[in-house]
């Protein structure tokens, strides 16, 4: 029977001197038993005993020496990198990208797959995953979980599926049957979510408690960030900001019945965007090009872009007249492509139109935002197991 720590315990001391030690080591190591000691605050004996105990565990591993004055060269220690992985995946429409990481958070495998014409999302899954793995080298006994982004929702009590209108074959009790399959945790994530975790890790948005995060690409999404935690909502529908109404735009009935497209994706989604750039002479591949292409053009593309940023300005400001945040943070393809010159026209219009002004500011996070989201998340909670478990 497993024992619970209570509180003022040895044990359980010695489990938070333990933590403490290897979340040093990842953010500053590779350190000496004394320089974790120093770094700690405890004794020289406590941090020898410390060190000896997580490298029994394999959790922690000689990597070299430091040269001294008197005396023998002190060992160095850092964190085991194989001690434990995980596997990142961003799941769409077109294409699977897995990557997996070690517990440094070190990417060391990466694989993209189609999923056009797949039938079978439990073997596309299983496929990237397990590719992943075994191009990092790792084995999958040591992947200790994989977090899974998607559009669509997910149920925040239990991080499966519940619909994911481009992903008809998704659907409730997938993530049991990949686990199943894998004999790995999975759990799916929102995919704008694990963007705007991404860019608070990495991106514009770090140091910062409360932002939003608008993705404007195939579709469109919003992130919510509230005192540095991602605000779900009840049933994990927070942000799906492509049902907002919108006067003007056609508000489809019972979307939930018929998966028929919101007013706001219908005003400022991939499709509108190329509509609207059409019509003042641009086109492209893509949203993302016309939208490059007006960028490109300068003066004359400014009409265009005045008329994007103010579709997008009307979800942009129905979020934050509710929760007047200091920053919103524009993502996407269109977003991306747009810059600075797109952001600056969604602020100045948010700012005409309401009480509220917050910065808006392109993303920092270009590459594969989902898939550095989804790896944050996984790395987050194997660290709590495997640094809280170590007495």
């Amino acid at each position: 029977m497993a024992v619970t720590p209570r509180p003022g315990t040895p044990r359980l001391l010695r489990a938070l001197n333990d933590r403490a030690a290897l979340e040093l080591l990842l953010a500053r190591g590779p350190l000496t038993r004394a320089q974790l000691g120093e770094m700690t605050g405890l004794s020289k004996v406590t941090a020898s005993q410390l060190v000896e105990r997580l490298e029994e565990r394999g959790l922690v591993t000689r990597v070299g020496e430091q040269a001294g004055g008197r005396g023998p060269n002190a060992q160095l220690y850092a964190v085991t990198p194989g001690s434990a992985h995980v596997v990142g995946v961003d799941f769409g429409p077109d294409r699977v990208v897995a990557a997996c990481a070690d517990i440094t958070g070190a990417v060391i495998g990466r694989v993209e797959l189609s999923t056009k014409d797949t039938d079978d999302p439990v073997g596309v899954v299983h496929t990237a995953v397990v590719q992943a793995a075994t191009s990092a080298h790792a084995e999958m006994a040591t992947v200790r979980r994989v977090v899974l982004g998607t559009p669509g929702l997910v149920e925040p009590d239990t991080g499966d599926i519940r619909f994911a209108w481009d992903l008809p074959r998704w659907r409730h009790g997938l993530r049991d049957a990949l686990g199943e399959d894998l004999h790995t945790p999975i759990a799916f994530a929102n995919d704008v979510n694990l963007a705007a975790v991404a860019e608070a890790h990495v991106g514009a948005a770090r140091g910062v408690d409360d932002f939003l995060l608008l993705w404007a690409g195939r579709g469109v999404g919003l992130a919510v960030v509230l005192g540095g935690r991602l605000h779900q909502g009840s049933t994990g529908a927070a942000g799906e900001i492509g049902y907002l109404p919108v006067p003007g735009a056609p508000i489809p009935r019972d979307t939930g019945k018929r998966g028929a497209k919101g007013a706001f994706q219908l005003l400022a989604g991939a499709e509108a965007v190329r509509v609207a750039g059409r019509e003042h002479g641009f086109r492209g591949a893509s949203a993302a090009d016309v939208v490059r292409a007006a960028v490109a053009a300068g003066t004359r593309g400014g009409p265009f872009l005045d008329d994007l940023a103010a579709r997008l300005a009307l979800g942009v400001a129905s979020a934050a007249v509710v929760l007047d945040p200091p920053m919103v943070v524009l993502a996407g393809e269109v977003g991306r492509a747009g810059g600075s010159a797109l952001a600056e026209r969604v602020q100045h219009e948010v700012a005409a139109t309401t009480l509220v002004a917050p910065k808006v500011v392109v993303t920092e996070v270009t590459e594969e935002p989902v898939l550095q989201g989804a790896l944050r998340t996984a790395l987050d909670a194997v660290r709590d197991e495997v640094f809280g478990s170590t007495v």
